[in-house]
């Protein structure tokens, strides 16, 4: 034995699936102060209370990737149950927000209502969450207000869906661009490095080293072979 002790990680995660279209909510939470984060709460807010509870976690902020009904819907909810402060999307994704009443009719979730967020967060700025931060990194592209969310120091980041496990998100909503998205993957999620562990919108998880080199829209080989 070397003598060293392991630390244990600055924060922890679980992914929760919901609404019918199965987006991963993230639950992100300082393992110091049991604080905790949930991320794009887009529905089924009475069993995210009840995994909190289980955990013993105390609900402090509510993070939203960007304004889509899965995402989103169900932020005004558990803002009005709890009082936790909404922060995020980057202010472009606003017309998104609005549309939520209209999506949540075409979808069967009445309970989902637009909102506005306590703080609209851009390029550059950092959440706190107990006593650990996060980088917000704006990355259009899929949505123009698209953000994400990278703890340095545990090597994570929830990208909401501007990056899947061997794809990337949709552009072909209003608003939405390939290149743009592209230069958002490249240009902000690569230098994070290639241990970071991601959480995507939807299905499995994933890192940017593996992304980089087998993801068939944004693997270095593939940017290669369209330069």
């Amino acid at each position: 034995m070397d003598g060293t002790v392991k630390q244990e990680p600055p924060i922890k995660a679980l992914v929760v699936p919901v609404t019918p279209l199965q987006q991963n909510c993230t639950i992100v939470w300082c393992v110091k102060t049991r604080k905790a984060a949930i991320i794009d709460p887009g529905g089924e807010v009475p069993r995210l209370k009840d995994i909190l509870r289980d955990q013993g976690l105390t609900l402090e902020k509510i993070w939203i990737t960007h304004g889509h009904l899965d995402h989103a819907g169900g932020a005004a909810a558990l803002h009005e149950e709890t009082g936790c402060p909404i922060e995020g999307p980057h202010p472009d994704d606003q017309f998104w927000i609005d549309d939520i009443g209209k999506s949540a009719a075409r979808w069967g979730m009445p309970d989902a209502k637009p909102f506005t967020p306590d703080r609209w967060l851009h390029d550059g700025d950092t959440v706190t969450l107990g006593e650990t931060e996060f980088e917000v990194y704006h990355c259009p592209g899929h949505t123009p207000g698209h953000v994400i969310f990278f703890h340095r120091e545990g090597r994570f980041a929830q990208v909401g869906d501007v990056l899947f496990r061997g794809s990337v998100g949709r552009t072909d909503f209003p608003k939405g661009d390939f290149n743009t998205l592209v230069a958002s993957i490249t240009g902000r999620l690569w230098p994070l490095g290639d241990d970071v562990t991601f959480v995507p919108g939807h299905e499995q998880i994933s890192t940017f080293g593996h992304e980089r080199r087998t993801n068939p829209f944004v693997s270095d080989q593939a940017l290669e072979l369209t330069r």
